[in-house]
């Protein structure tokens, strides 16, 4: 019994000592990066700076809601064929041919659905 219980301790003690390298290591370039630099701040520094343009006015700007609609329509889609590759791959093996059928076109059937659903609503006109 301790026999097993040390190897799967010693498993443990691998991922252990990975995550505390990993955080040394993020530590020294962070220390490393602090030494190093030059430290001279001046007003021009202290200034907010986006994309080459000095800011000017309110920091408060007024989105569009469809881009964030159209971003949630493409993660969507991206996960639909996150879970068609698996599936794509077990269609081929002896014994789930059938039933990974069904339940794929089940989940195409929700999506389509729901792209019909975004159509009837017109999320899907750019205007």
């Amino acid at each position: 019994m301790t026999v097993l219980a040390g190897e799967y301790f010693r498993s443990y003690s691998v991922v252990g000592l990975l995550a505390v390298l990993g955080v040394l290591f993020v530590a020294v370039a962070f220390g490393a990066g602090r030494l190093l630099r030059p430290a001279v701040p001046t007003p021009e520094k202290l200034l907010t700076y986006e994309c080459g343009v000095d800011p000017v006015g309110e920091g408060w700007a007024h989105t569009q809601v469809r881009y964030y609609v159209y971003a949630f329509l493409y993660v969507i889609f991206a996960v639909d064929s996150v879970f068609l590759f698996p599936w794509a791959t077990v269609f081929a093996e002896t014994g789930y041919g059938a039933t990974t059928l069904v339940e794929m076109f089940i989940f195409l059937g929700f999506l389509t659905i729901g792209l019909l659903y975004a159509w009837k609503k017109g999320v899907l006109t750019w205007t």
